[in-house]
């Protein structure tokens, strides 16, 4: 097979496809390629040919080269929820285009601000027909290897199967998804991506795992964010979806309501904070490394000048001093409101009239300012670093300006209901809300804070043992609000350190998977999978390799708890949250080999377990 090379249709920074935060392209079972980190905003072709799919929804495009390479380019992950918002097609499926074409614009910044990643996997779909694939973006450049294995054997059919051998391919694809799915009242809804046929189930044990990856035409399958996804491949996945919705009333919209109705309580709540917290968290992640880099500076000896050293608070502080304003934000945008409300009733909260949060403690240089209400004397105060006041206001705030918009006329609804929404918004917000929420928070906060300082480092040991079963679960992102606010509050994040150790030792339990494997094709996806791991994604090690075989799950579990253990006992915290493992190292420059040895115990405990007590041969 011949080996190729092309150039990528996307400028950015050119990385492994196992960088990529998803299952599906991390793991290559879309095609080999690479990917493209931070992505320019525009998509050129990239050879000269023929765009074959061009999604209606403009996230995904597919080509074939006039040499017959075929290719898919996927801006960003679950993007397709966004309906094609942000994006701007400038060439339609079926048009001859020319290298370097414009084929797409799209808006990073605000997809990212909706709460999706912009990293833009570029796979050849049929990579079995060539060797080496070299893409290449200016002087960067990612070989993805042809597999040195022999060809997988022929999936096992299953004894019923043949029944439906003469039907177009398509056909028999989605009738025997059915079969396998549990018929359809086990389906409540249905839609599909660029790759995947996604569906919300009713009962998930009554669907036949196995016998939908025999099906022949299936990738893979694996469940993620509520729904049942079975990858399909591009082009092919339309055709099988449009045979499956037939005789059924699903019309193909999303399945996001769906898939929420379907939530436990506390995955609802976990969603909830991730829609809020995941679009804030890159401004954190930045302070903490300019705190990070700052403390570096000083601890070698670096002294700054008074205005070098106010500059450089101004990038560490800033967002922390007015964080109840982008929480606010966030959620107002969340619940449906107006966003730029949100930043008001935020920074309103943070007023600088009114005594500063920091100053007025007992004791401190300021007082409370006392407001006599109903016979009351309430004392307020400005709410600098704090997240529960700015999350409950900005719901407040989003609810009570949609049911001002069912009363005020059309004519006057710019200026009365932005006015009302403000007014009501500030009296609640500084006198009920406030006073009442940051009291919960204080009392949440002193419990977190009590469990993780518990002797022997006995708090960490429980969340790292149990931290990446919360994410098998959907439910991590309860941990988002909680680091936010230590983060806020003592200026650095005691978790981060510990879900650095349950991650790490994920990805030390599949490396010994991979160590164990004598097939050579199955330990090269391992591998694959295993790379995101020491970048801080672990959904391809869970999904794709220890959830599966069970066992390295679980000794990756007996890993992160030692990790998380030796954690706590040593104190260690980061300056900032959002990055682990390898990327993590950026906060911890100021306790660089407590850091390292978290991460070493977290890896060779798991790896180690799993190497002794995991035989492939029986366990897979």
């Amino acid at each position: 097979m011949k080996d190729i090379r092309l150039d990528s249709p996307v400028e950015g920074e050119l990385v492994a496809l196992s960088a990529v935060n998803d299952p599906v392209f991390g793991s290559g079972a879309m095609g080999r390629g690479a990917a493209v980190r931070n992505p320019k905003g525009q998509v050129f072709a990239p050879f000269d040919g023929e765009i074959t799919v061009f999604f209606e929804t403009k996230h995904a495009i597919g080509m074939k080269s006039e040499d017959g390479v075929e290719v898919l380019i996927h801006v960003g992950m679950d993007t397709v929820k966004l309906n094609g918002e942000h994006f701007t097609a400038k060439a339609a499926q079926g048009d001859k285009v020319k290298k370097g074409q414009l084929l797409l614009e799209f808006d990073p910044e605000a997809i990212q601000a909706a709460g999706y990643e912009t990293t833009t996997p570029f796979v050849v779909t049929n990579a079995a027909d060539y060797g080496d694939i070299t893409v290449a973006l200016g002087d960067q450049t990612v070989v993805a290897k042809a597999a040195v294995d022999a060809p997988a054997a022929p999936k096992a059919a299953v004894a019923d199967d043949h029944e439906y051998d003469n039907l177009p391919d398509e056909q028999r694809v989605a009738k025997l998804i059915w079969k396998y799915v549990g018929g359809k009242d086990n389906v409540r809804n249905a839609e599909h991506c660029a790759t995947r046929l996604r569906l919300i189930i009713n009962d998930k044990s009554k669907i036949d795992e196995k016998a939908i990856e025999n099906i022949d035409g299936v990738k893979g399958q694996f469940f993620a964010a509520a729904q049942y996804q079975i990858i399909l491949g591009t082009g092919f996945v339309d055709k099988v979806f449009d045979e499956f919705i037939k005789g059924t009333t699903f019309s193909g919209v999303s399945n996001k309501e769906e898939a929420y109705a379907q939530m436990t309580p506390i995955q609802k709540v976990s969603r909830t904070l991730g829609d809020v917290f995941v679009p804030i968290i890159p401004v954190l992640v930045a302070t903490g490394l300019f705190m990070g880099l700052r403390g570096a500076c000083q601890a070698l000896g670096l002294e700054f000048s008074k205005n070098v050293l106010t500059m450089s608070q101004v990038l560490t502080d800033t967002a922390f001093i007015f964080l109840p304003s982008l929480v606010c934000w966030s959620t107002m945008k969340r619940f449906g409101g107006t966003p730029v409300i949100g930043i008001v009733l935020g920074l309103m909260l943070v007023a600088p009239q009114l005594p500063n949060a920091w100053a007025a403690i007992p004791g401190g240089a300021q007082e409370p300012m006392m407001m006599d209400v109903l016979g009351f004397s309430v004392p307020v105060v400005g709410y600098q670093g704090s997240v529960l006041p700015a999350l409950v206001l900005g719901i407040f705030g989003a609810k009570l300006q949609k049911w001002l918009k069912k009363f005020v006329p059309d004519v006057i609804d710019l200026i009365v209901t932005p006015f009302l929404t403000l007014f009501i918004g500030m009296i609640v917000g500084l006198l009920v809300l406030g006073p009442i929420m940051h009291g919960i928070e204080n009392a949440v906060f002193g419990a977190v804070q009590a469990f993780l300082q518990l002797p022997f480092g006995i708090g960490g040991l429980v969340v790292g043992g149990l931290q990446q079963v919360i994410v098998v679960f959907g439910v991590h992102h309860i941990f988002n609000a909680l680091e936010v606010q230590l983060l806020a509050t003592t200026g650095v994040d005691p978790f981060n350190a510990i879900i650095t150790g349950a991650i790490i030792a994920q990805g030390g339990a599949a490396a010994a998977v991979a160590a164990r494997t004598k097939n050579k094709k199955k330990r090269a996806l391992y591998v694959s999978s295993i790379v995101p791991a020491f970048l801080g994604i672990t959904e391809p090690v869970i999904f794709g390799i220890n959830l599966r075989l069970m066992k390295p799950f679980l000794y990756a579990l007996v890993g992160g708890a030692c990790a998380g253990c030796l954690a706590s006992f040593m104190h260690l915290a980061g300056t900032g949250m959002g990055i682990t493992v390898l990327p993590g190292t950026l906060l911890y420059i100021n306790n660089l080999l407590p850091y390292i040895l978290v991460n070493v115990v977290g890896f060779a405990v798991a790896f180690g377990l799993t190497f002794t007590f995991f035989k492939p041969e029986e366990d897979e």
